[in-house]
């Protein structure tokens, strides 16, 4: 290594400091993906809107936020919008909201295919049993899409998990800024690096292994002609006690 020496007593004394960024990093990426699971929801529900002003206001939403690099909307919200509104954000406020609303086009998209694959006579089923709009979405969609899409929300998560880096740009003090931080400080960039980069690897490599097990039980499923798991739907048929969900 071109006689370089590793300071593993600096890598032994930074790993506190980067486990303390890594609770930042994972808290931000567990409160944006709850936020965008959430609101992913409607903005899917008003893409397959029958109102024109509607579904072009959801679709308009969606491709701003997928075709505009992460980066950008980050410092726009953290630079931009309080200059527009008059309102001065915290950077771990700024990243949320940026992080939140990148992830929540992503996941309506995902949303919206797995709506659209939920069998017509089960939306059917749920009119004959006058169930509302909200009621169909509740007890017939939303759990079918979300099984269906599970690898494709799970890889989501994953890649927002992995862009959290870029809120160290705002000095949100989340691993990457730590890491940043003590390598300015050391002048040790290969170890302190190399340890940020093995704690994001430790974290999503496994959730990936984690996907891509989900993904194929599910190609085998198909593929083999297995009978899906009784639907919350068939719980509500006549006959049948409803379980509360």
């Amino acid at each position: 290594m071109n006689g370089y020496n590793i300071d593993w007593g600096l890598m032994a004394n930074a790993l506190p400091l980067l486990l303390r960024g890594l609770v930042t990093t994972m808290e931000l990426t567990a409160i944006t993906i709850v936020i965008s699971m959430v609101l992913a929801v409607p903005v899917a529900v008003a893409r397959m809107s029958t109102i024109e002003l509607v579904r072009w206001a959801a679709q308009a939403y969606i491709e701003t936020f997928r075709c505009t690099p992460m980066l950008v909307q980050l410092f726009w919200i953290f630079y931009a919008l309080p200059t527009l509104t008059g309102l001065t954000l915290s950077g771990f406020t700024s990243a949320v909201i940026a992080l939140s609303a990148n992830l929540t086009a992503f996941m309506a998209e995902a949303y919206r295919s797995g709506f659209q694959a939920v069998p017509v006579e089960q939306i059917e089923a749920g009119q004959m049993l006058r169930l509302t709009r909200l009621q169909q979405l509740r007890y017939i969609i939303v759990p079918q899409a979300l099984r269906q899409q599970l690898p494709v929300i799970l890889s989501l998560n994953i890649s927002i998990f992995k862009d959290t880096a870029l809120v160290s740009t705002i000095a949100v003090s989340d691993l990457m800024f730590v890491a940043n931080t003590i390598s300015s400080e050391s002048y040790r960039a290969l170890e302190v690096f190399t340890l940020a980069a093995l704690m994001y690897f430790a974290i999503a490599f496994p959730a990936s292994l984690i996907t891509s097990s989900l993904e194929r039980r599910m190609q085998q499923s198909a593929a083999t002609g297995a009978p899906p798991s009784p639907s919350l739907l068939s719980r509500m048929m006549p006959g049948r006690r409803m379980v509360p969900a």
